[in-house]
């Protein structure tokens, strides 16, 4: 594994904890709850896509 293929886990986790605060965030806030859901949604979706790629 090399290049972007080793980053690639490392991305995706960047991404996963950004869609957590974001997600949180809107909802907490009230603003979106739908779309804080659907971002809460997107980062188990990254976090399994992860767990796949290493194992």
């Amino acid at each position: 594994m090399g290049g972007i293929a080793a980053a690639a886990p490392a991305i995706a986790m960047l991404g996963a904890i950004a869609c957590l605060i974001g997600g949180g965030w809107m909802i907490a806030s009230g603003r979106d709850r739908m779309k804080g859901a659907l971002l809460l949604v997107m980062a188990a979706v990254l976090v399994g896509n992860v767990l796949i790629w290493t194992m």
